[in-house]
């Protein structure tokens, strides 16, 4: 990205090349569906009731972003430069940026990174900013804040004159992003329940890893736009050569940075963590990001291997020592992955790398460039959020963010209409109705380890109905529906449920804390019988699901008044019976 024009005056080539101009319009194409693999990961990684809130900021920072760039942020960016410091202003784009590419495929190249930086703010701010709060300080963010410090890193400001190499953006975005979103989660303080009264860090699940990872490959995807078409050219061989090494080092960074994460939590929490590992894949991209361009595949390998081993650390430190609750990880991902890998460019560079023989300039300039920067948009972004809090209000009114986002600041009742849920309380998630098989046979013989079992028939009472409620391990479930099938039971209602008993569960964690409630997944079978015998289904359950070990489950035997078929209308011992 270095290599393109910073102001206006630069000389206008004669003739555009159509493979520099299709390629950063593809790059911005990827670069902009980066927006939907952001929102992947913050709706998953939070609760369900913010699903709605979540999807609305990261499409609103773009749509709100594209206006204020396009109206100031630009020129503030990429205008003649006054001083090293800002870019003149030029007003809804008049002037002319034309290099191998046209105007228009250079400011949409750079619109799309612009709301890349501001959405990475909504994930460690999410389930209690306000709606409104959110759209004033993400404007400021892409008019303001991240212009002028990509002025001096990419417009021709102080910072490049210096020599600051950020091939992509590890500190030009990322490290912008991450440092708006950790002072905007400290003004803004931690969720309803996050913090125990002495400080201690409580668990907070997110609802869906399915669509985190759904996020992560989005964004791995997308990051070959964002790392690739930063060489904004493609009609020579050094400009193909360029773009092969970089899309080599991405990959290889990010894919290193992943298996040290994973190995990183495996060894830490006794098991892979999920959220931690996907949090990996993501660091290993952002460090990378600086020096792209500029560093072998070793480096690109090393580069990774930092990002793996900080991440997990980062996280924890951040939400334990900080007490900054940010739900998704995006500081230490973006801000702290962001500015380890820009300073990482001052030893791996094989041109100018302190690694390489080339002294210690570069390096001290990474440093520096990072150190102001963060001091820069830390001070700036205070001032926003400490404005907002202190005139509209930054924070939801407790009882809103208790109901959640969704119902509170947008009126959407639910974001899964249609789907069963479970409460922002409940780990509870699936309801199925499953049928079983007539079989008349009272009795039952069902071979197993222990031999076989023989139930005989009991009188049947017409008159008596009685519910069993089975709760077991959720690998017996077949068993167990076979067997109950043998003895006649024609219909079930199955849930899959959380739950302990004398065991206490599992320690689990989550993103580093322990998880407040240690539940393990169970099954819960319901059946009412009138002609089959409760002594059947029981004696019959207990063969299957006993093991002799804790967690074998346990049977409860109710009365029931009386069974109404909606159907037929029919009531009793035949509201119970097939067709």
């Amino acid at each position: 990205m270095e290599t393109m024009l910073s102001s206006a005056e630069e000389i206008i080539p004669a003739l555009f090349s159509s493979a520099d101009t299709i390629w950063v319009l593809l790059a911005a194409a990827l670069v902009f569906f980066m927006q939907a693999g952001f929102a992947m990961v913050e709706a998953g990684l939070t609760r369900f009731k913010n699903t709605g809130n979540i999807i609305m900021k990261n499409l609103m920072d773009f749509a709100v972003g594209t206006i204020v760039f396009w109206l100031l942020g630009f020129g503030l960016m990429f205008g003649t430069d006054a001083g090293g410091f800002i870019g003149t202003p030029d007003l809804f784009i008049q002037n002319n940026y034309d290099s191998s590419f046209p105007s228009y495929a250079f400011v949409i190249f750079q619109t799309v990174f612009c709301a890349t930086a501001a959405t990475i703010v909504s994930g460690a701010m999410a389930e209690r900013t306000k709606f409104i709060s959110y759209l004033i300080y993400s404007a400021m963010i892409s008019m303001i804040i991240y212009p002028i410090s990509g002025h001096w890193i990419w417009g021709g400001g102080w910072l490049s004159q210096l020599g600051f190499h950020d091939f992509a953006g590890s500190t030009a975005v990322h490290m912008v992003g991450g440092v708006a979103a950790f002072v905007g989660a400290l003004v803004l303080g931690p969720r309803i329940g996050k913090y125990d009264k002495k400080g201690k860090p409580k668990a907070i699940l997110g609802h869906n890893m399915a669509i985190v990872a759904l996020g992560v490959f989005i964004l791995w995807f997308c990051w070959f736009g964002f790392n690739g078409g930063s060489t904004t050219a493609a009609s020579d061989d050094a400009s193909l050569a360029s773009m092969g090494l970089v899309f080599v080092t991405t990959n290889l960074a990010a894919a290193t940075s992943t298996i040290t994460a994973l190995i990183f939590s495996w060894v830490k929490y006794k098991k892979p963590d999920v959220s931690m590992t996907f949090n990996g894949a993501l660091a290993g991209l952002v460090a990378i990001t600086a020096g792209a361009d500029a560093v072998n595949p070793v480096g690109a390998f090393f580069i990774g291997l930092i990002a793996g081993l900080i991440i997990v650390p980062a996280v924890e430190f951040i939400d334990k020592k900080l007490k900054v609750d940010d739900p998704v990880g995006a500081v230490a991902v973006h801000g702290v992955c962001g500015a380890v890998g820009t300073i990482l460019v001052g030893l791996f560079s094989t041109s100018e790398g302190l690694l390489y023989g080339e002294g210690f300039r570069l390096l001290g300039v990474q440093i520096l460039g990072v150190v102001v920067v963060a001091a820069y948009v830390g001070a700036a972004m205070l001032g926003v959020f400490v404005l907002l809090k202190k005139t509209i209000g930054l924070r939801v009114r407790p009882e809103e963010e208790i109901a959640g986002l969704d119902i509170s600041e947008h009126g959407l009742a639910t974001s899964f209409a249609g789907f069963a849920t479970a409460s922002s309380s409940s780990d509870g998630v699936s309801y199925t109705s499953l049928p079983a098989t007539a079989d008349t046979s009272v009795s039952v013989e069902y071979n197993n380890e222990g031999g076989e079992a023989a139930i005989d028939s009991e009188p049947i009472d017409k008159n008596k109905f009685t519910k069993i409620v089975i709760i077991s391990n959720p690998s017996k479930f077949d068993d167990l529906k076979i067997a109950l099938n043998n003895i006649g039971i024609t219909g079930m209602t199955v849930t899959n449920v959380m739950g302990f008993g004398m065991q206490k569960g599992h320690t689990e964690y989550y993103r580093g804390a322990p998880v407040d409630v240690n539940l393990l997944p169970k099954f819960k079978v319901e059946i009412v019988v009138c002609k089959v015998p409760v002594r059947s289904v029981i004696e019959t359950t207990k063969k299957v699901l006993f093991t002799g070990n804790y967690g074998d489950g346990k049977i409860f035997v109710y009365d029931v008044n009386n069974v109404v078929k909606i159907r037929t209308n029919e009531e009793g011992y035949d509201a119970l019976q097939d067709d």
